[in-house]
């Protein structure tokens, strides 16, 4: 897993650089889609993720297209996670 805290704030910040715009025109509820998120940037940041070690993937975001969605899939892992890299 990763050694920075993801938190819903770090996710908005890597959608807006790949989106190359601010993050604060990102709201948590907007569907990434319909504000620029195609299939090649989507691969981006799902590459970028994976290397990060953070547990999500192309399917997550092909079924929630949001940041709030996104979010709550991540924090439901990481929760899954904390206790296995205790146990190690």
């Amino acid at each position: 897993m990763t050694a920075t805290p993801v938190t819903l704030e770090s996710l908005r910040a890597d959608v807006a650089e790949i989106l190359e715009q601010p993050a604060s025109t990102i709201g948590d509820d907007d569907n990434l889609m319909d504000i620029g998120l195609d299939s090649m940037r989507t691969m981006n940041l799902v590459m970028k993720w994976e290397e990060a070690g953070l547990p999500i993937g192309f399917p997550d975001l092909a079924e929630t297209m949001t940041l709030s969605g996104l979010w709550a899939i991540m924090r439901e892992r990481l929760a899954v996670l904390a206790p296995l890299e205790l146990s190690i």
